[in-house]
């Protein structure tokens, strides 16, 4: 998905949260979006989710039809179930639409958003439409939880949701179900317990998964490793990276980190009182030098 900021600006008093004229993200790009606290990170997100109100100016988003790891197969199932998801809101779940009993994992569905060839290439404003919804997956704190749910209804629910397949958390072949249980750690799935009962780290990685569940085109996550273990850390980047290479989506993510952030990032982009200072290309992870180099103390 391309992604295009145009005079955009917020404002909570007389403090400049958002401050960016023009910024274009790319088709593809993993753009890691770096600042010190009060930059501006959260705040640009919320804007992009049309979770906050813009002072002025836009957020564009432009998709590009659907994630790459789609099969013909795919397409019908895809478009039945943008049908069936856009019936149905988020907290419909005492009426949810049949689940389909089939075998086939979450693979062979990919994600709604490739029925989207008749809207491929138009731009959509997100404090206008509601269609940016179908193709992005969001976690930015665990507010975004259901959290007296337990793991595997809450991940149920999103798919019922989305109109895609039932899963068996604990013994599909799917990649990206392998990738959640390998993240998970033995931690989260069958474990028989709330959301709200779980730790901090946990409840982070359930956000996580919850964003990336129906394959957006579209992933942001905000601070995403934060209160995890370093073996937690080390997965999330093999597993944003494995998705990145199977989908070709556009992926946003803020972090303190900035080791972990170039080591996943196409592209950094620093904020500094809502402004964006550097733009900086992270090729063979060249942007390290110059982040070490602002952040120097």
């Amino acid at each position: 998905m391309k992604i295009q900021l145009q005079q955009l600006s917020k404002s909570f008093g007389e403090k400049v949260a958002v401050d960016i004229p023009q910024l274009e993200i790319g088709d593809g790009e993993i753009i890691g979006l770096v600042g010190n606290n009060g930059a501006g990170k959260t705040t640009l997100f919320r804007l992009m989710l049309d979770l906050l109100r813009a002072d002025s100016g836009e957020v564009l988003f432009t998709p590009h039809g659907g994630p790459k790891d789609q099969s013909p197969a795919s397409v019908q199932s895809s478009a039945s179930a943008q049908s069936s998801a856009s019936t149905q809101s988020s907290v419909s779940a005492q009426s949810p639409a049949p689940v389909q009993s089939s075998a086939s994992t979450l693979s062979s569905q990919t994600s709604q958003f490739t029925a989207l060839s008749d809207v491929s290439r138009v731009s959509i404003d997100p404090a206008k439409s509601e269609e940016w919804k179908k193709m992005t997956g969001a976690f930015i704190d665990d507010t975004f939880l259901i959290d007296f749910l337990s793991v595997e209804e809450y991940l149920d629910f999103i798919i019922r949701v989305q109109g895609l397949s039932s899963v068996d958390w604990n013994v599909s072949d799917d990649p990206l179900v392998q990738g959640f249980r390998e993240f998970a750690e033995g931690q989260i799935f069958d474990q028989k317990k709330l959301i709200r009962e779980y730790s901090a780290g946990n409840k982070q990685k359930i956000g996580i998964m919850a964003a990336m569940i129906s394959r957006p085109e579209l992933l942001i996550l905000d601070e995403p490793f934060n209160f995890l273990d370093p073996t937690g850390q080390n997965f999330l980047k093999k597993l944003l990276l494995d998705y990145h290479h199977r989908t070709g989506a556009t992926i946003l993510i803020s972090s303190h980190n900035l080791q972990h952030l170039v080591d996943v990032s196409t592209r950094v982009v620093l904020l500094e009182d809502g402004k964006v200072i550097e733009d900086l290309a992270n090729d063979n992870q060249q942007a390290l030098t110059a982040l070490n180099d602002y952040f120097k103390v």
